[in-house]
């Protein structure tokens, strides 16, 4: 029997998952799990990329030690972010995605490209930590001009296990950069900006061979293995991993809840551009989706006030509560506030009745997702001329029996929850699939 493993890598947390094929159904064992996070560093959010790849070891280590042949790995994270390369090694520090660097120069991206040209090129939704901003900081840094290379997170982990460099094409687009019609870096839009061109190269498709691990990492870890390219963006994996019945849409539920539906082809009409929809890349179609804020801020809300408590109990304590009023929380008010309750507080400040107990805050949290996800859910049908009455929730989130509840009564739509490590199984669906 062949094994398979899946290194799906999130902004708070990262997992090792062997899996194989058995009646013709995917069975999978996690066998490592480890913490990941944002570090503050000179007054930056910096990501320890080296840190991250000794868990990457430890894990493969440990599916070899239960699994001695793995036939293949590939490795999923979250977009956007990316290592800078020179000829003397990783041009440090790794700026984390939730830094504030590029606020500074996004208008002046747009005075040399306006947004809505971006847009009409690439069909990526307005995100201040997109790639393409992260890069033009950068290029004034004059960071750019000492690098040879950048790989985003994943094809760096794999270029660390093999010492191959290879960009994988699912990933790339969540940069702003790749040109949706021919599903390649836009070199118009990298020559306006001024980004040395050589620096943006070929792009593969989900389930290309990136190598054989390195002879030494291959003794570290007790085994030899194919490294692959799975859907590295895991958004783009969980899309994979969602059984549906039909072509429904989606809630991807983790940090961030992404909202979309499979479409042929990108949608980059005007309507798409305002409600700031997002045509990123999938296998064989594409992803046309909104991120809206997702368990972030229940995650925060939790470290704050109870972070002991387990969030069953904070699930079966928010429904007993009678709060019923809502923030947005898509403002950039809850995108990395110092205090998420404060920032609660201070949206509701002019409201009669303010949430007075920890299960109000979380209830009140529960109900403005559920809100945010109704007005995707409309725009959606506005923009893609489709009706539907199912919505897929996969990730951390299809856990939360309350957010489900909420979102069927908001949404007015039947609610699949799919408590499934949706990713994971997306990535091995494309390595099995490759046999």
């Amino acid at each position: 029997m062949n094994y398979y493993l899946a290194i799906d890598i999130g902004a708070s947390s990262g997992r090792h998952i062997v899996g194989w094929l058995e009646n013709n159904e995917i069975k999978t064992d996690e066998v490592y799990r480890f913490p990941n996070g944002m570090k503050k560093q000179n007054n930056h959010l910096v990501w320890d990329i080296k840190a991250l790849f000794e868990h990457v070891k430890r894990g493969i280590k440990a599916a070899h030690k239960k699994y001695p042949f793995i036939a293949s790995l590939a490795i999923d994270t979250w977009g956007v972010d990316y290592v800078l390369l020179t000829n003397s090694g990783d041009l440090t520090p790794c700026l984390a995605y939730r830094d504030n660097r590029t606020e500074a120069v996004i208008d002046e991206v747009h005075k040399n490209i306006p947004f809505e040209e971006l847009y009409q090129r690439t069909g990526i939704q307005f995100q201040p930590f997109n790639s393409i901003y992260q890069f033009y900081e950068d290029y004034k840094r004059g960071r750019l001009d000492m690098a040879t290379d950048f790989l985003m997170i994943p094809e760096y982990l794999n270029y660390m296990l093999t010492g191959v460099k290879m960009h994988e094409y699912t990933n790339a687009t969540t940069t702003g950069l790749v040109n949706a019609k021919t599903k390649e870096y836009d070199k118009a839009i990298i020559e306006k900006l001024g980004f040395p061109t050589q620096l943006f190269g070929r792009l593969y498709q989900p389930g290309t061979s990136v190598g054989m691990l390195k002879p030494e990492i291959a003794i570290a870890v007790g085994g030899q293995t194919e490294v692959v390219l799975c859907a590295s963006h895991d958004t783009a994996s969980a899309v994979e991993g969602i059984p549906m019945d039909k072509n429904s849409p989606y809630i991807s539920s983790g940090t961030w809840s992404l909202l979309g539906l499979k479409v042929p082809d990108a949608i980059t009409d005007d309507n798409s551009r305002k409600a700031n929809y997002s045509n990123e890349g999938g296998v064989g179609y594409t992803r046309y989706q909104k991120n809206i804020m997702g368990m972030w801020v229940v995650n925060r809300l939790r470290d704050e006030l109870c972070p002991k408590k387990p969030f069953s109990e904070i699930v079966e304590e928010a429904r007993q509560s009678t709060f019923n009023d809502y923030v947005d929380v898509n403002d950039n008010v809850f995108l990395a506030p110092k205090s998420m309750r404060e920032a609660f507080d201070k949206w509701l400040e002019n409201e009669i009745i303010k949430p007075q107990t920890e299960s109000d805050y979380f209830r009140c949290a529960f109900i403005s997702l559920a809100i945010g996800y109704m007005n995707a859910l409309d725009e959606l049908r506005k923009n893609s001329g489709k009706d539907f009455d199912t919505l897929y929730i996969v990730g951390g989130g299809a856990k939360n029996s309350l957010l489900n509840e909420l979102t069927e009564q908001v949404c007015k739509i039947k609610v699949k929850s799919l408590p499934i490590e949706a990713t994971a199984i997306g990535n091995l669906k494309i390595q099995i699939g490759r046999q």
